[in-house]
């Protein structure tokens, strides 16, 4: 079981980090071309295929059994190890080559912000910048990206693939 989680989950997070760590040096080689976020829950979806994958792996190794739990139990493990890489390659990124990502994020979203919406748009921006001071906050953050797709697709799978 803990040989089939770490296998999909380190292929799911170097899907979705290759794809973050481009999008990221997108941005910061073109400054206010915002990447495509569609592209980014696309290469997220595509990590948690690992998922569904794993799930049913762990139901051929049990002679085609899986109840729902052990099902969402290993769905889940592999996602929390899709999303810590995910984390661990944006921390590097981010203390090593993009340190004002914050700024330029900020920037590129005011930038694209209708007038009405600027002033709260701007505190939202400045509250952001603040948490990022933080690293703690900075892993949080990271985490709130990607690890709720995980446990959505973990359920569905779960779900799915259940088998007594």
């Amino acid at each position: 079981m803990i040989n089939n989680i770490f296998k999909k989950g380190i292929l799911g997070g170097i899907i979705v980090s290759i794809v973050m760590t481009s999008m990221v040096f997108y941005m910061k080689a073109n400054p206010g071309q915002e990447p495509n976020a569609i592209i980014g829950f696309i290469s997220m979806f595509l990590a948690f295929i690992f998922v569904i994958l794993g799930i049913k792996q762990e139901r051929e190794i049990n002679n085609g059994v899986i109840t729902f739990g052990k099902a969402f139990l290993t769905g889940l493990s592999i996602s929390l190890v899709i999303s810590t890489i995910y984390v661990l390659v944006w921390l590097v990124i981010y203390y090593n080559f993009f340190p004002d990502f914050m700024e330029k994020h900020s920037e590129m979203v005011l930038k694209h912000t209708n007038p009405e919406e600027l002033a709260a748009k701007t505190t939202e921006m400045n509250q952001m910048k603040e948490w990022y001071k933080n690293p703690l906050m900075i892993i949080l953050l990271t985490y709130m990206e990607i690890l709720p797709i995980g446990i959505v697709v973990s359920l569905i799978g779960a779900l799915i693939l259940k088998k007594k």
